[in-house]
């Protein structure tokens, strides 16, 4: 095994062991989504007895090894690695040997108590309205011509876990022409892909557009007390004028020079939590500490578990989406565009390791000469547990 492929060790604090001792306390305290439940019974559970496993038993002496099922959910920081692999190796066949840019679109702070209370609504008009807006500046000749290939992912965090919802674009540095027959190569070359002015702009005008929409169909709750004042015409007017008169965040970075190195960042970003566990400094009975790019930041415990869960999101929301070439609808075109730039499957890229329970038999560490032998675990929570699964 080289020095490269050594496991890491394993973080000295776990948020689940902050959620064993505190989260039935915060619940008592305050109120939780059932989306929040579910990801707090989650991550408690997770790797243990409750959602089932094997254990490895020797044939020949009395040793025993449990390995616990991981719980899979999408806010659980121990689940996401394996997940994150095995999504990168399915999208090999997608890869384009072209330079790649990276684009954020930053929701700005007089939204995020609109996207609170209506945050399924909210991220689908902000995917929506960041992959419209490049889709239609690529359209247009004067900057492309051509059709671009997206995929975007939604984040919702700080390095301090503030609520911050945004959007990251991976957006392929030229495009196929409309007829199918040439590939468009970026005319701006290493510098970037379209002026940000000119994005920020547009993503502003497309967003808004939608929320007003959104608003006139009914579609936003605006019952719960931070939002309010939206219900009213004269209150909303007076947002949508705030919206419009402040430039929009939208940060572009110089582009890839390729697929392997798109695929290394890309694994940094499409299935990343709020928190890691390599993160968390120091963990005692009233505080958290854990480590940003500023430094450090420590909260009281229930701040913390605050911050953390309101970054649960909705069930069934998909946070990673593909559009332009990279969409399901067009596949054709993306094996035209394929053709056209010679594409081989990038090497390299593999599924990450097996999860515990799919570990194969072996010889007994303890006393030898025994072989493991596999005993399923079904799944089996407490009847004490107060958290629904």
């Amino acid at each position: 095994m080289g020095v490269g492929s050594l496991p890491r060790a394993r973080p000295r604090f776990e948020v689940a062991q902050i959620l064993r001792d505190h989260a039935a306390d915060y619940r008592a305290r305050r109120v939780m989504t059932k989306e929040q439940r579910r990801a707090v019974w989650a991550m408690v559970h997770c790797r243990t007895v409750a959602v089932g496993g094997h254990l490895d038993r020797c044939d020949a002496c009395d040793y025993v090894r449990p390995a616990y099922n991981s719980c899979r959910h999408r806010a659980c920081p121990k689940c996401q690695g394996q997940r994150q692999q095995e999504w990168i190796a399915k999208q090999i066949d997608r890869a384009l040997p072209v330079a790649y840019s990276h684009l954020v679109f930053t929701l700005p702070a007089e939204l995020r108590p609109v996207a609170r209370a209506n945050p399924r609504e909210v991220y689908r008009i902000l995917f929506a309205a960041a992959s419209r807006t490049v889709q239609r500046l690529a359209k247009d000749p004067r900057h492309l011509g051509a059709q671009v290939g997206i995929t975007a992912v939604l984040h919702t965090w700080t390095q301090s876990l503030h609520y911050h919802p945004h959007a990251h674009l991976i957006v392929t540095a030229g495009g196929l022409s409309w007829d199918g027959q040439r590939w468009v190569p970026n005319r701006w070359g290493e510098r970037y892909l379209f002026p940000v002015r000119v994005l920020s702009r547009a993503f502003r005008s497309s967003f808004v557009r939608a929320l007003v929409r959104a608003r006139a169909l009914g579609k936003l709750d605006l019952t719960t007390e931070s939002v309010a004042e939206l219900a009213d015409d004269e209150g909303f007017a007076d947002l949508k004028r705030d919206l419009y008169a402040k430039d929009w965040v939208v940060y572009a970075k110089r582009p890839f020079p390729g697929a392997r190195q798109l695929y290394r960042y890309l694994g940094r970003y499409t299935h990343r939590v709020g928190l890691s566990n390599e993160r968390l400094l120091l963990v005692d009975e009233r505080s958290v500490t854990i480590r940003t790019r500023a430094g450090t930041a420590s909260f009281a415990a229930h701040e913390f578990l605050r911050r953390f869960l309101q970054h649960v999101p909705p069930k069934g929301f998909v946070r990673v989406r593909h559009f332009g070439l990279f969409a399901s609808a067009n596949t054709a075109r993306l094996r035209a565009a394929q053709e056209l730039l010679d594409h081989e499957p990038v090497e390299g890229v593999e599924p990450g390791e097996l999860d515990a329970c799919e570990a194969p038999t072996e010889a007994c560490p303890s006393c030898l000469f025994g072989t493991l032998v596999r005993e399923d675990v079904d799944p089996s929570p407490s009847a004490e547990d107060l958290w629904d699964p």
